[in-house]
């Protein structure tokens, strides 16, 4: 928790209020929780901490091979595409981020990000037919592979859960604002690699 030297809230109290957020309680009930402990803060700060926080744990070791796919995940009426990487020999998740849209540039920040954190060099991304997948790794300088099966399987498993899950979500939570399921997506890969 790097940015809580900037925080006027003790980062106990700050650690408490990104643990209730992700044992999924409203931004609403963790202010009231909060102001139990003398803290008056908005729901727009607990948000941030949240956000603030890098919540996907740091991978031991290089990995070989990465998978990268994108999909769809329906709010209420409205399409984001979910970015996601996968070390598939650990089926740990390294990146895992909601976009409105799609498109090369996005794609490339998400690389840009994941590479941020990641030492990636010498990794080979495994892809599929997407080209702007393909582009976005080339303009970013990273080696790729197409493949349609194999070690890419564990993406797509991964994605399967996230939509059998994220079904219940968006029934669940109607009219859900694009940043309530980014935090649940990001709980979701955090209990998944804890338990992998």
């Amino acid at each position: 928790m790097n940015f809580v030297e900037r925080e006027r809230t003790p980062p106990q109290l700050m650690g408490l209020g990104i643990r209730l957020n992700l044992a999924v309680l409203s931004l609403s009930n963790i202010v009231r929780e909060l102001e139990k402990s003398g803290v008056e803060r908005s729901r727009k700060t607990v948000h941030n901490w949240v956000h603030k926080y890098d919540l996907l744990p740091a991978v031991d070791g290089d990995p070989n091979h990465v998978a990268l796919d994108e999909t769809v995940i329906q709010l209420d009426e409205h399409r984001y595409w979910l970015y996601t990487t996968v070390d598939p020999e650990t089926n740990i998740i390294l990146r895992m981020r909601l976009y409105s849209t799609t498109m090369t540039a996005l794609t490339e920040r998400f690389l840009r990000e994941l590479t941020e954190k990641h030492d990636l060099d010498d990794t080979v991304f495994l892809v599929d037919g997407a080209k702007h997948l393909q582009t976005a790794l080339r303009r970013s300088g990273l080696r790729f592979r197409f493949e349609k099966h194999g070690n890419r399987n564990s993406v797509k498993h991964l994605f399967q859960e996230i939509k059998r899950r994220t079904s219940s979500f968006s029934n669940c939570f109607s009219h859900a604002q694009p940043s309530t399921a980014e935090s649940w997506l990001q709980a979701f890969a955090v209990c998944h690699n804890v338990t992998n």
